[in-house]
């Protein structure tokens, strides 16, 4: 958590090739430029290793930032619009011709990459750029959140913790408005878009999960089990947990409130998400992980209720509420492990955890289940504690959990989206580009689009690598 997006690439193009300005003609040179440095950033980074893109995305969001006023600038001299106070007359002098590679779009060919999406339009290159913004702001939220699970060193200090979780929020939170943005920006369109990843269901998807997640961390800055369970599980943490974590009555139940509307969001961005727009699906990972968020949020609001219920005395129920949230994880209840023992779905389990510990360790891919398997230790460990109690010294009945999963009342938020405000450029820049250009745009001369230091597939593993044969040492 939160999901681990990949950046779409892009072609090479020239804006002069396609547009002029006779208010300011360095306008479109200027557009072509911060383009293709985001074109040699996008490409850079997808070549670097999974570990070490982290590092790379501050390059990425500010090309990325660079780009989008002089993007904006260009639509808007098209529509007529003032650019900073200022009118900007720019002219289509013909169709423009750009290529996307969808990243969250299902893959038709098995073992291949998603064919480019050729477009002919400004507001979707418009789409495109700022749906990066968004999964570069999540990408960023991601790398902050890494040091709090990862056992490579010590755990970091509640003040380091708080800090981590405070920059994710906020990074997820200006992805969530990004998307939102899209979504009310793409109203005015009547045309489908031409793949499902600049979509108008899918940025209304994408905002819910982004709220979501956002949600959740809110629970996280002041939720101190999933800290005690990776503490105790971190080989390299010195120090030991002496007592239980304590949490108010009344914020425990406030908690779980916010993780059934964390668990609302990711169902509407679930259903979004499968909803049948056009040609094609969305990737499954996607479409599992947000199944598995909605899961998560349940799962966590059903502990919190155990906990509420274990202040006021009830231990029996909070038992039951433990079994009730792995229930709700999808990975049985309480009540069926201690019957069973350890059979195929418990050793599937530890396996599946196993390895999400090892991706967390290499830093890549990791958080694909959405804090599922983290949940579910949390749980696992109350309902063993709890149960320990109850079988020595005040023994209750614990009942079963079907009843009380109906009983769970409605989310309740606590983020509210500040609208995207769309960045002008400079009016000094904007005077400066009065002037005539001074050299040729030749942005659209770049070679293949498809030239991306891709790995080269296998001779004769898929149609079209005959002329591979023949000794020619390129791939297309």
């Amino acid at each position: 958590m939160p999901y681990p997006f990949v950046l779409p690439t892009t072609s090479s193009f020239s804006f002069s090739t396609f547009f002029t300005s006779d208010s300011h003609p360095s306008l479109p040179l200027s557009a072509s430029t911060y383009r293709g440095v985001v074109r040699e950033t996008l490409k850079s980074h997808k070549r670097l290793p999974p570990s070490s893109q982290s590092s790379n995305l501050s390059s990425v969001l500010q090309s990325l930032n660079n780009y989008v006023p002089y993007l904006l600038a260009v639509d808007a001299g098209l529509s007529g619009q003032t650019v900073a106070g200022e009118h900007v007359d720019v002219v289509l002098k013909s169709t423009p011709a750009l290529e996307w590679r969808p990243t969250i779009s299902d893959n038709l060919v098995p073992g291949r990459e998603m064919a480019r999406v050729k477009i002919q339009s400004l507001e979707y290159e418009i789409y495109f750029v700022l749906s990066s913004l968004a999964y570069t702001y999540t990408l960023l939220a991601r790398a902050s959140l890494l040091p709090l699970y990862s056992s490579a060193s010590a755990s970091p200090s509640t003040e380091q913790r708080t800090a981590a979780i405070t920059t994710a929020t906020r990074n997820l939170l200006m992805a969530a408005s990004i998307h939102d943005y899209l979504s009310s920006r793409s109203e005015t369109l009547a045309t489908d878009s031409p793949c499902l990843d600049i979509a108008k269901s899918t940025f209304r998807a994408l905002t819910s999960l982004a709220l979501a997640e956002a949600t959740l961390l809110a629970v996280l800055k002041d939720d101190p089990y999933p800290a005690a369970v990776a503490q105790d599980r971190n080989k390299n943490d010195k120090d030991w947990m002496i007592k239980a974590p304590e949490i108010p009555k009344v914020r425990a139940h406030l908690f779980a409130r916010l993780c059934l509307a964390a668990a609302e969001h990711a169902a509407n961005a679930s259903s979004l998400l499968r909803a049948k727009v056009g040609k094609g699906k969305i990737n499954d990972n996607l479409l599992k992980y947000a199944d598995d968020l909605r899961r998560t949020g349940r799962g966590k609001a059903c502990r919190f209720f155990g906990i509420d219920a274990e202040l006021g005395g009830q231990t029996g129920a909070a038992i039951a509420w433990m079994h009730a949230g792995l229930q709700e994880l999808g990975l049985g209840s309480g009540e069926e492990s201690s019957k069973k023992g350890l059979g195929f779905s418990r050793l599937k389990k530890d396996w599946s955890e196993k390895r999400e510990d090892k991706k967390i360790e290499k830093g890549a891919a990791w958080g694909s289940d959405a804090g599922k398997f983290e949940e579910a230790r949390v749980l696992e460990m109350l309902e063993k504690k709890w149960s320990k109690e109850n079988d020595t010294v005040n023994t209750q009945h614990v009942p079963p959990s079907g009843p009380l999963i109906a009983t769970m009342p409605s989310g309740r938020e606590i983020h509210s989206l500040k609208p995207f405000s769309a960045p002008d450029l400079e009016p000094q820049i904007l005077e400066s580009m009065r002037a005539p250009p001074d050299r040729n745009d030749d942005y659209g001369n770049g070679g293949s689009s498809d030239e991306e230091g891709d790995v080269q597939q296998a001779v004769g593993a898929f149609p079209g690598t005959k002329d591979d044969y023949a000794g020619h040492g390129r791939y297309y």
